[in-house]
């Protein structure tokens, strides 16, 4: 059973640092579309980042731009999220998609793949 699998989360006082990991485990060969998404608590999940297999990456929720950087490995199908200067309204459990899958038989599958989820919490 193909999924995935994140790292990285942490507790961590405002102006610090953290970086998060997302890998495939089980059967994916390669991802085409990947991203970030947050959940706040008491809120809904939220979209991030993404970055597309061309590496073209794309920030929608403008807070993060300038303090975070999502990033691929194309060749290990992993993918980061750098955060640099958190601030406590970046607390959240942070979640890695893949869009468009491929398996190591050529199999599509266009439903996406979530992790379970890292817990991030930042502290005043």
């Amino acid at each position: 059973q193909a999924h995935l699998v994140e790292s990285g989360g942490g507790l961590v006082q405002t102006g610090g640092s953290l970086r998060l990991s997302c890998a495939p485990s089980g059967n994916i060969f390669s991802i085409d579309f990947a991203s970030w998404y947050r959940q706040a608590p008491g809120k809904q999940r939220e979209l991030v980042a993404s970055i597309t297999r061309q590496v073209v990456t794309n920030y929608t929720d403008p807070s993060v731009r300038g303090r975070f950087t999502i990033a691929r490995d194309n060749g290990k199908n992993t993918v980061s999220l750098q955060m640099n200067n958190l601030k406590p309204e970046d607390t959240g459990v942070y979640y890695c998609k893949a869009d468009g899958v491929w398996d190591y038989g050529g199999a599509y599958y266009p439903n996406p793949y979530w992790g379970q989820g890292t817990q991030v919490t930042v502290s005043s």
